[in-house]
Formats: C-alpha cells, sequence, structure tokens
C-alpha cells in the first residue's frame, strides 16, 4: 500500500497521542520526541522489547499487548503500515472518531517549521542519516533528528534539538518520505525494493524522482555512483534547483579519491570545490564513504565549514546493527548488520571480508568468513532469492535461517530453501539450513574456530542471535585468550 501526502497540524495540536507498535524501531524515535516536547504520550506493542523500556524512561507509558481501553483520552493515534485494520486500538480509534496519523504524519508535524534534510535511498540511509545528525550535533548545530537505528553512542534513535535543521531518514516503501517538508533531499541509491508496494521498478524509480522534486525541495544531494540514483540524476536536470552530485565518480560535486582502509576505519581524500583534504572515518567499508560525502554535503549547504563538517564526521561512531561488534571471544569475532537487500549484503560481506582477511595477517590463523542470513518478508525472498544465493558466494560458510515474514502472510511455495538451492547453484561451498532462529546460536558455536569472523544478515530478529552465541564462546576453555 502507498500513502498519499495529507495535511498534518503543528505537533503541539495533537496530543494526547498513542502509538500503536511504539517499540518498532521507526515509531519509537517519534513517540520519543512527543513526550520530550510535553505533549501526553502512550504506546503499546504486542511483545516487550528494549526499545519499549527506554521510551518509558522517557516519559512514554508504554503498554505490552493491544487493549482498546489503552487509548486512554488520546485525541490523535499513530499507526505504521504494519498495523491491520483489525487491530483492537485501531478498531476502537475509528469508533472514536479520532485522528488516526500514519507515522510519517507524526514526523511530519514534528518537522513544521524547521530546515528538512530528509535522507532516502534503498540502501545506506540509515547510517547517513546518523552521519548527517552526528555531524551537525558535533559541530554545534544541535539538530532534531529521526533515525531507523539507534547511536552507538546513545542508544537511542532521536533528539529534539534547538537548532534550525531536522534530519530524518526517509522510507521509501510505502511512499513515506514524500511526507515531509523538505528543504534538502538525499538520495543514496535507487535499487527496485518493496516491489509488493511499487509493482514495478519504474514506479519505484518514479517515486524518488517525484519525492526529489517536491514543492520545498530546495536541493538535491544524490550518489552518483550508483546507476538508479545516476539515472535519476540526469533525469532532474532542469527538473530539481540544486543538484549537489558526490561518490568517486569523476563528475562528483562532493568527490571521494585516495580511498584506504585501515584496521575497522577508512580514509581518503574528499574535495568539494577548493577544498580538499582528508577525511578519517572510524567505521569501515567504501560504502560508508560514500555515506559520508552525502553527509558532508548536507553540512556545507547548512553552512559548515569544511574542516569542521570533516573533523566532525571522524567523530561518527556507528550506529547499532550496521557491522557492529557483538563480542570478540575466544578468537572469533561476530558481528551484527542490519543488510536484507543483495546490494546490501554484499557491501556488508565486502567489508567483513577486509576485516577477516586483515585478523589472518595479524594472528596467523586461517579464519574464515560465516555468513548468517535471515531472509526478511516472503514477498523480498521471492523476488530476490537468486540474487541471496549469488551474493553469499563472499563468505566461506553460508548458514540460512528460515524467513521472517514480519507483517506479510505467507506466500505458498516461499521459503528459505529458496535461498539454500540459490546459494548452492551459485557455488557456495558450505551451506548449512537453520529454519529455527534459536537453533543458531548451537549451531554458529559448533561451526566456529578461532581466526573466524560471524556476521548476522537480515533486518528482523536474527539481532538476538550475537549475544545468545557470545554467552556460548564464553564457555570455551581459551575463552579468556586474547
Amino acid at each position: 500500500m502507498l500513502l498519499n501526502p495529507i495535511e498534518v497540524v503543528p505537533a503541539d495540536q495533537v496530543g494526547p497521542v498513542h502509538f500503536i507498535a511504539a517499540g518498532g524501531s521507526g515509531m519509537s524515535g517519534v513517540a520519543r520526541l512527543y513526550a520530550e516536547l510535553g505533549i501526553k504520550t502512550s504506546g503499546s506493542d504486542r511483545s516487550d522489547s528494549r526499545s519499549l523500556r527506554s521510551l518509558e524512561r522517557s516519559g512514554v507509558t508504554v503498554y505490552v499487548g493491544h487493549a482498546a481501553e489503552q487509548l486512554g483520552d488520546a485525541r490523535t493515534v499513530v499507526i505504521s503500515s504494519a498495523i491491520r485494520a483489525d487491530n483492537v486500538e485501531l478498531v476502537e480509534a475509528r469508533k472514536r472518531g479520532l485522528r488516526i496519523w500514519h507515522r510519517s504524519a507524526a514526523l511530519a508535524a514534528l518537522m513544521q517549521g524547521r530546515r528538512g534534510v530528509s535522507v532516502a535511498g534503498t540502501h545506506g540511509k540509515s547510517t547517513t542519516t546518523a552521519m548527517t545528525a552526528v555531524m551537525l550535533s558535533e559541530a554545534g548545530q544541535d539538530p532534531s533528528y529521526v533515525i531507523g537505528a539507534s547511536l552507538s553512542t546513545t542508544g537511542v534513535s532521536s533528539a529534539m534539538g534547538s537548532g534550525d535543521a531536522f534530519v530524518v531518514e526517509a522510507d521509501e516503501s510505502d511512499a513515506s518520505f514524500l511526507q515531509y517538508p523538505t528543504e534538502i533531499a538525499v538520495i543514496t541509491s535507487v535499487e527496485a525494493d518493496h516491489l509488493v508496494n511499487w509493482k514495478t521498478p519504474e514506479a519505484y524509480a518514479d517515486g524518488f524522482r517525484a519525492f526529489a522534486t517536491r514543492p520545498l525541495v530546495n536541493h538535491v544531494v544524490i550518489n552518483v555512483d550508483d546507476p538508479g540514483a545516476r539515472d535519476l540524476a540526469d533525469a532532474l536536470v532542469g527538473e530539481a534547483r540544486n543538484i549537489v552530485r558526490y561518490g568517486e565518480a569523476e563528475d562528483a560535486d562532493v568527490r571521494i579519491t585516495d580511498i584506504e582502509a585501515h584496521g575497522n576505519g577508512m580514509s581518503a581524500t574528499i574535495t568539494y570545490g577548493e577544498d580538499s583534504g582528508p577525511i578519517t572515518l572510524q567505521v569501515p567499508g567504501n560504502h560508508n564513504l560514500a555515506n559520508a560525502s552525502a553527509a558532508y554535503a548536507v553540512g556545507r549547504l547548512l553552512g559548515l565549514g569544511h574542516d569542521e563538517a570533516v573533523e566532525a564526521l571522524g567523530r561518527f561512531e556507528g550506529t547499532l546493527r550496521r557491522f557492529q561488534l557483538i563480542t570478540d571471544t575466544a578468537g572469533i569475532r561476530v558481528f551484527d548488520d542490519y543488510a536484507h537487500h543483495p546490494t546490501e549484503i554484499r557491501a556488508a560481506l565486502t567489508a567483513a571480508r577486509r576485516a577477516t582477511s586483515a585478523g589472518n595477517e595479524a594472528t596467523g590463523l586461517d579464519g574464515r568468513l560465516i555468513a548468517c542470513f535471515q531472509p526478511h518478508l516472503y514477498s523480498r525472498t521471492a523476488d530476490f532469492s537468486d540474487e541471496f544465493g549469488e551474493v553469499l558466494t563472499l563468505a566461506d560458510v553460508a548458514v540460512i535461517n528460515g524467513i521472517d515474514g514480519a507483517r506479510e502472510d505467507p506466500i505458498p511455495g516461499v521459503t528459505a530453501q529458496l535461498v539454500v538451492d540459490a546459494a548452492e547453484r551459485h557455488g557456495v561451498e558450505e551451506i548449512h539450513y537453520v529454519p529455527e532462529k534459536y537453533d543458531l546460536p548451537a549451531a554458529l558455536d559448533e561451526l566456529a574456530r578461532p581466526g573466524d569472523l560471524i556476521i548476522t544478515l537480515g533486518c528482523g530478529d536474527v539481532t538476538i542471535v550475537g549475544p545468545l552465541l557470545a554467552d556460548l564462546l564464553k564457555q570455551r576453555p581459551d575463552a579468556a585468550k586474547p
């Protein structure tokens, strides 16, 4: 289902407000900001979580489970696209005639009167949003922001600042990105996804074109290393007001050159007009240099100087679930990554391969890269099963879990066996199919040997596996050894 933009009132006119599925990565950040503004805020979710408890500490009244009476005296109810029409709280809200907003409308209301920076793209939008928010914060701009992932330094995904800028991760899956009052539109990549909503790759790409040409957009910051985004940049000539291209390409306005990897970070030269100099990141991968150059472009458009933008980006320490180190125990490193699209998995595994090789050089061991992948959504698995199998060839060992269907009902004939079969066709040498996620920690513990790097991949609940595996690794006789 695609959303149509609606008119919104300022956030201070909507309360009390109740969020259904408040613990989700997208919803929790918005709910926290309503509470920060002093608006009476409540929220419910089907199960308890750290996110829900964090909201409670922020002043949100939280409930585990859904019940009509939990709406209390709410005047506005906020939902996501994952909420089904028969949810008892949504049914009650309609019965009472309450204002019902999609999450994107609730966020748009918060952005009123600020300089909106909306970061969109098939891949990279969470990290780019986070880099932009941290850069502006470190440079003293005190921005407001809502990110789809929590910052590793603070453990939260949103903040209400006193500065002019409001930086948001703009979701394209259901056309939410068309709702936001955007002055600077950032597009990191355009590659077909969410076709259950958009139907065709052409319609999906047209959605980004509509996003870039919304009435309030003054600047489009776009990645010309990505084929789909480059095509869009060319199409926008004459339509968008100011296009700032970024990437390694020779025609990039913000250009990255002289790339080098070092440990878990990256360095390069960044050039914009007459300004040029080194940039050093604490996060790995060429894709993160691309993300940083997008954030840099936004900073310059918002008035930062070259040196302060670069220095501030160098203090970015990452977000949770983006190549996040879970443990380094018994000579085995375990990382967790949100990657769930073939292109994102390729970037994560490329960074993991580099880290595996560096570890082998440092220790003299013959460590392997073990990829533990949980497919997300039946529709995405049906669309990309062959691509998932192909990209898993970047690992030495592939461990494949059952599909996390999330908001979708099962599709007959679509199981993770499709990915297993594709991986076999493409020549992955060692494959293990472990359908039940709670069996993964023991399976990985049995497989792992000193020197190995294990990375769990997926945007579903595979994230529970790393900590459980860490507990098992601590029980090994050599766990205390470096």
